[in-house]
């Protein structure tokens, strides 16, 4: 095990990353399946950008917050994937110090950011539904803009301060991150530091993330419901459920996920469950999203279908 000297501390030149399994034969197959898993996930998202940035139809403020949710999860899943399909190929599970660091503040700017674009998306059913002559006001582009921007350095800002702070640590003990990728939890318990001001610090911004945004989308979807029930038609209920419907799919998922394995005390922790928990945030997530979001809505299929047909168009041979 190497060492580096920062801030007269001895700290671990490089980590061992644990992975998902020791075993040479499932690691193939893990490899091709992440894989499979990535490369849909880019093309899943970069389609659903490329549909919505072509159809005039989609450009209001939901599809706008549609496509930094997509950069989102393509931003997610490419902090942690390429070096999980890197292990499992060439079976060097090593990372730099530098670099698990770095992979820390990406990968917390991503999940702080994408809580809070799932909570605006949230705002923004609530504005459509409960206040629908007001929307345009509301959700104009300023507001969106502005609101989206402020969420990125927010996210970025929280991630800094968090990396920062693993920066003066020392790991003198063991290397071996007991995690497919570098994230707090299991880089502390390395530490023969005191992490306490650490774990202080991760507690409060995983508790104020999470009850800002999980807040924001609760009170967002309770008014919903309360407008939807007034609403005396059933085929106007089914209409208003139908525009929020994907957004709930996604963020039950997500939050429910993301909280288990964050807002807990440090003694709750279960290394070996959490990465399998990980699983679903950072890689399954970033997949599923395009589909429920494009499979789900009517106005994103019928532009798929206009893509395609005109496609098709070009693909004709010129008489």
């Amino acid at each position: 095990m190497k060492y580096i000297e920062i801030k007269n501390q001895s700290a671990a030149m490089e980590f061992t990353l644990a992975g998902l399994t020791s075993s040479a034969e499932l690691q193939t197959l893990l490899f091709w399946i992440f894989a499979f898993i990535y490369a849909t996930a880019l093309s899943g998202n970069f389609l659903l950008i490329f549909t919505i940035c072509s159809s005039r139809k989609l450009h209001t403020p939901m599809y706008f917050l549609l496509i930094n949710l997509s950069l989102v999860n393509v931003f997610s899943i490419s902090v942690t994937t390429p070096k999980l399909l890197q292990t499992l190929w060439t079976h060097t599970k090593t990372i730099s110090f530098y670099g698990c660091i770095i992979q820390v503040f990406l990968f917390i700017w991503a999940l702080g950011t994408e809580l809070f674009i799932l909570s605006f998306m949230a705002f923004d059913r609530y504005a459509a539904i409960c206040h629908p002559l007001q929307y345009t006001v509301i959700m104009k582009k300023e507001v969106c803009v502005g609101t989206i921007s402020g969420v990125w350095i927010i996210g970025m800002l929280h991630s800094a301060m968090q990396a920062g702070l693993m920066l003066k640590l020392s790991f003198c003990n063991s290397n071996l991150v007991n995690h497919y990728f570098c994230d707090i939890p299991p880089v502390l318990k390395l530490s023969c530091s005191d992490t306490s001001l650490n774990e202080m610090m991760s507690y409060v911004g995983d508790v104020i993330f999470g009850i800002c945004s999980c807040g924001l989308t609760l009170t967002s979807y309770c008014l919903i419901l309360r407008a939807i029930f007034r609403i005396r038609s059933t085929e106007g209920k089914k209409k208003a459920f139908s525009t929020c419907s994907s957004h709930l799919i996604v963020i039950s998922f997500y939050f429910s996920t993301v909280i288990y394995t964050y807002i807990r005390p440090s003694s709750g922790y279960s290394l070996d469950k959490d990465k399998f928990v990980s699983l679903l945030y950072s890689v399954v997530t970033p997949v599923v999203n395009p589909l429920i979001y494009s499979l789900r809505n009517k106005e994103v299929k019928e532009a798929l279908k206009t893509i395609t047909g005109r496609v098709r168009l070009l693909r004709r041979p010129q008489v």
